[in-house]
């Protein structure tokens, strides 16, 4: 196994992201098939720890490796090196380091008949994708922990001057580890949402166009939020707007005009109620219910619809609710206002009584 005697800082891409060499991943391939043949010893690990300890490319080409090397069936695996180990005895001994650059090969041949998948999803390790009802927590590169709401889409891009993350669907609670000498920027909808440490939220509303909605939340620290270059006639507000502790931001298309007009709106709400899905849970406060079941049908495949006339009785709801139980919920509003239950085809109708 080759020991390279460049530093850490040989391997380390834009913006600090971890670079891998084929070389390396190759390596960390041989590794994975020697530690795991019959010919383990306490010096092949002390070697081993040597070799991860070169570089954090070879501590992180080692763990994305055997999370492919798990992925493939242990035995398939187990074989391979096995054989590999039985022709090299029988070849005059040759050195160590090069029966270990023919496991890697052998090893390699592994992951490239049953892997490639799992390197693909590799190189795309920065995209991040939430199903319907899934909430999900990512530890990013720089120690900014990315909360993901229900149906949500991000991919991370950290660079040498700036640290990008694009929301293209959904909703992402951001605590943004400090680090002044590159701004965390969010990337939505023909905005970006500028920090260096605080937390914030962003969700992207995606309807029919005059629907369309881009929501910032402030929970501490401060953020500004500037129209985007290139951003075209998507919510992007009209100059920066800076916000402080508690301030919701709005871009959305103006219904007044009939031209692609934005409008920017400040409020400031209920940080418990607006943050609830951290918990999988929905919160309402005099809420017309239309609105509170648009919120719930975010988070379930099985929607709920009201009917017309009890959309004309603009019921309001109030109070706490858990979010992926799209029945139980309905339920609840039917004994509420003494609605009917009609379930059928994937879909929960709420109906009056005739």
């Amino acid at each position: 196994m080759s020991h390279p005697e460049s530093g850490a800082d040989d391997h380390q891409g834009s913006g600090g992201r971890v670079k891998v060499t084929p070389e390396i991943a190759a390596e960390a391939a041989a590794w994975i098939a020697s530690l795991h043949g019959p010919d383990r010893s306490q010096e092949m690990e002390e070697d081993f720890r040597a070799w991860q300890a070169l570089s954090p490319s070879h501590r992180e080409a080692f763990e994305k490796m055997t999370d492919i090397w798990q992925a493939i069936p242990g035995t398939q695996a187990a074989r391979a090196f096995a054989e590999a180990s039985e022709r090299e005895e029988r070849k005059a001994k040759q050195a160590r380091s090069a029966a270990w650059r023919w496991a890697g090969a052998a090893a390699l041949g592994v992951f490239v008949t049953a892997g490639v998948v799992g390197l693909q999803q590799w190189r795309e390790r920065d995209h991040y994708v939430t199903a319907t009802g899934e909430l999900r927590s990512v530890m990013l590169a720089d120690g900014t922990r990315m909360l993901l709401n229900t149906a949500t889409q991000a991919r991370v891009d950290f660079g040498p001057k700036q640290r990008t993350v694009e929301v293209n669907a959904g909703e992402a609670l951001f605590e943004v580890a400090k680090d002044s000498s590159r701004p965390f920027v969010v990337r939505v909808a023909g905005s970006e949402v500028v920090a260096v440490g605080t937390v914030f939220s962003v969700r992207l509303e995606d309807g029919p166009r005059k629907e369309d909605a881009l929501t910032v939340t402030l929970v501490e620290g401060q953020v500004n939020v500037r129209p985007a270059t290139g951003g075209g006639d998507s919510l992007r507000p009209q100059a920066a707007v800076a916000l402080k502790p508690g301030d919701r931001l709005t871009v959305q298309y103006d219904a007044r005009q009939s031209s692609a007009g934005v409008e920017s709106k400040m409020d400031h709400p209920n940080m418990e109620r607006a943050l609830a899905w951290q918990r999988h849970e929905a919160s309402f406060d005099a809420t017309p219910l239309a609105d509170a079941i648009a919120e719930f049908n975010r988070y379930s495949r099985t929607k709920i619809a009201l009917s017309n006339d009890v959309l004309e009785e603009k019921h309001l709801i109030s109070g706490v609710y858990k979010t992926g139980d799209n029945a139980a919920f309905a339920n609840a509003v039917a004994m509420l206002y003494g609605l009917k239950v009609r379930e059928s085809s994937g879909r929960i109708d709420l109906e009056k009584i005739r």
